[in-house]
């Protein structure tokens, strides 16, 4: 696992045994049951705090269908893209960009991109970014590093761990 820390972004990035179409189908499903982006621990625990300081802790329902597209709603995310890349360094890649709607000052997104590497094999990228509003917001970004690092490692191990099922 490679791991990058910026002041406003952490990222994790594998690379999985895992043809890239079947890694993306994982990790832009949209079917109903455990998924990742909603369950992990780390995010049950970030809607629990939303409830607690009076945000909305949202629950959206996971939409019942094979992948995510942009405009659903699950868990407390908003997809904002969900799709092959068209532009850019990654070519055929996947990517799929998550808004938080939770109470924080500043926006938090999370992305995904899924690329192959290979016959039977792809990379897995997975950066969450912090964007502050405001002098408050400035503030929780200097205090926010230690958490969003230990949010990105678990996170991006649970979805490690849902790929590797899936690779066997």
């Amino acid at each position: 696992m490679e791991r990058r820390t910026r002041w406003g972004s952490t990222t994790r990035s594998s690379r999985v045994r895992l043809d890239a179409e079947h890694a993306w189908a994982l990790v832009a499903s949209a079917r109903a049951g455990p998924q990742w982006y909603v369950d992990a621990a780390p995010f049950v625990f970030r809607g629990a705090v939303d409830r607690l300081t009076l945000g909305r802790g949202r629950r959206w329902p996971v939409p019942d269908r094979p992948v995510l597209r942009p405009g659903d709603t699950a868990g407390f995310w908003r997809v904002l893209e969900a799709g092959p890349v068209e532009d850019g360094p990654v070519g055929d890649g996947h990517h799929l960009l998550l808004e938080a709607a939770v109470r924080a000052p500043g926006t938090v997104r999370l992305s995904t991109l899924v690329t192959p590497e290979g016959p039977h094999c792809c990379r897995v990228a997975q950066t969450v970014t912090f964007t502050p509003a405001g002098l408050l917001g400035r503030a929780y970004l200097l205090t926010d590093v230690p958490a969003r690092e230990t949010l990105m490692e678990l996170v991006h191990r649970r979805v490690l761990r849902d790929l590797g099922r899936a690779a066997t």
